[in-house]
């Protein structure tokens, strides 16, 4: 399954949002106009379902009620997060999610619904034991195993998302490891996610790395998982004049080697939606030019469905590829009633300079760039 289409109302920059997406999806807008914030939504959906997570927990995570609710919202105005879920040809499930706050801050359930490919109402809350008991109000069945039954697959689906934001330092910074992180998305224990992988697994997917380093860097002759002292390092073979070469670890690597390893590892781990932040920082032009083509070509060669990518961007290199459609971009552009989403498909204009041959970078970053961006030479 993969996301088909996503509602947003009232989410931090976003009054209202309703964007079909494709399976792949670029995220264009300038800075602080909410591609982090689009993406977050997601990444709540998300926190939702996993195991210590919960509906309670993702709200008070970002600072409560107040904090998530768009700044341009009416008062007590309600956030809603409303998504179709198809198999790539027709909607197999709707789910919606509506909540405010108490007079005590305290996150309540406004509605919750659920819709199944015929569009039969499976789930329709607040109901009648709601009514009786509204402390039930504190929680969503997606996130309940006893009663999530009938749709236990969105709430499956969902866990599925994996968030991605490799942070270099972070990685070389092993004790946090046994700090007690897990699962970071900002990489302190992804050589630990590494090291506890299958084997077999962690073999074959150091290879694709390795093969992808390779032509960034000819002299990198080998990769490998090395434990010191019970402490997992990536460590690399530098070929040189010596004819035993050097080893390096990732206390030596370079940011953009260590973002790409990261990279190309999320590619291979999961099938569920996949959520990259800015994937060109720290790389050359060159390797951001060809991102597109490498992100589609290791998960052609995994033989597996296209997994279904979402990617925050701004980089000209990165949308100069041809083989980006109007359809795979969602523009972002701000006002001051909030963020607007829209498809690039959907724009008459954008689609006749795509057709005149003007590429992706040239119509639509453009477009995001603010108005008084000649200020800032004169400050």
């Amino acid at each position: 399954m993969q996301f088909s289409r996503i509602r947003l109302e009232n989410w931090r920059n976003f009054g209202e949002v309703d964007v079909a997406v494709s399976t792949r999806v670029f995220l264009v807008g300038a800075n602080a106009s909410g591609k982090s914030n689009f993406l977050d939504a997601l990444r709540f959906l998300r926190e939702l379902v996993i195991l210590g997570g919960g509906f309670q927990k993702a709200v008070l995570d970002r600072g409560g009620v107040t904090t998530i609710r768009n700044l341009a919202a009416r008062r007590n105005a309600s956030i809603a997060l409303d998504i179709d879920l198809s198999d790539g040809e027709e909607r197999k499930w709707r789910y919606r999610l509506v909540f405010g706050q108490d007079s005590l801050r305290r996150p309540v359930l406004r509605e919750e619904k659920v819709w199944d490919a015929d569009d039969n109402v499976i789930l329709d809350r607040p109901d009648k034991k709601d009514a009786d008991d509204d402390a039930r109000l504190g929680q969503t069945q997606l996130e309940q195993v006893f009663a999530n039954k009938q749709f236990r697959e969105i709430a499956g689906f969902l866990r599925s998302i994996k968030y991605l934001h490799i942070i270099p330092q972070l990685v070389r910074e092993p004790e946090r490891t046994a700090a007690g992180y897990k699962n970071d998305p900002f990489g302190s224990d992804f050589l630990e996610q590494v090291a506890s992988s299958d084997k077999r697994s962690q073999k074959a997917r150091l290879r694709r790395i390795q093969d992808v380093l390779r032509a960034l860097v000819p002299q990198l002759a080998e990769i490998e998982l090395w434990r010191d002292g019970g402490i997992p390092h990536l460590r690399g073979k530098y070929q040189h004049w010596r004819p035993h070469g050097a080893w390096q670890t990732e206390r030596e690597f370079s940011d953009g080697t260590l973002r790409l390893v990261g990279l190309v590892w999320a590619l291979q781990d999961g099938q569920g939606p996949l959520l990259l932040e800015e994937p060109e920082l720290s790389l050359h032009p060159e390797v951001v030019l060809r991102l597109p083509q490498l992100l589609y070509r290791i998960q052609r060669s995994l033989k597996k469905s296209p997994r279904q990518t979402f990617i925050s961007t701004h980089s000209l290199e990165l949308l100069q590829d041809e083989g980006i459609g109007a359809h795979e971009i969602l523009l972002l552009i701000t006002s001051k009633e909030g963020t607007f989403v829209c498809r690039g498909a959907s724009d008459e204009m954008i689609r006749k300079e795509l057709e005149a041959g003007l590429t992706i970078a040239d119509v639509v970053l453009p477009r995001t760039a603010p108005d008084t961006l000649t200020q800032l030479t004169l400050l």
